[in-house]
């Protein structure tokens, strides 16, 4: 690609922010807080934001918070504003859950981590990861941190899950 060339097309735009989750003093989770947050962080000049990763509490919030953040956030910010929901576990069938509330809520992608703490073989990790894909119609974002999860997504098992229909362009 030269300096000069367009650069492709990227699905959730060019800088996507890692959103924190805002809570009241007492500890409850601060909608209206996240609202003026989301609000201000797309003004600020993000394309998309993510929410409920690591930065965003998701290990601390329960699965109606979960929802209720991306519902608040896509009220603040509009149907312009890409959202990628946070709905990694170490179980398949919840992660599907979460994505699927992710979905309702009006999430337009998924941050994926592989399972943690079994240590999946790579095509344990394509089946988890498909299955995902193919209950919500969303695209993945894979979330690769072997430090934490215990197992590596290997550059092969990316490449054929890049294959899927459902993946970005």
């Amino acid at each position: 690609m030269t300096p000069h060339s367009p650069r492709p097309a990227a699905p959730f735009g060019r800088v996507l922010c890692a959103m924190i989750t805002p809570f009241t003093p007492e500890g409850a989770l601060d909608l209206d807080g996240a609202r003026r947050l989301a609000a201000d962080l797309v003004r600020r000049g993000c394309d998309g934001l993510v929410l409920s990763g690591t930065t965003g509490e998701s290990p601390t919030t329960t699965d109606t918070e979960k929802a209720a953040l991306i519902a608040a956030v896509r009220d603040a910010v509009g149907e312009g504003t890409p959202l990628v929901a946070g709905v990694g576990t170490a179980d398949t069938r919840h992660t599907v859950e979460l994505a699927l509330s992710a979905r309702k809520s009006g999430a337009d992608g998924l941050l994926v981590v592989a399972p943690y703490y079994s240590r999946p073989p790579q095509d344990a990790l394509e089946a988890h990861f498909l299955e995902v894909a193919e209950a919500s119609g969303l695209p993945l974002m894979l979330y690769d941190i072997p430090g934490r999860t215990g197992v590596r997504i290997a550059p092969d098992t990316m490449v054929r899950l890049a294959e899927h229909p459902g993946s970005w362009p």
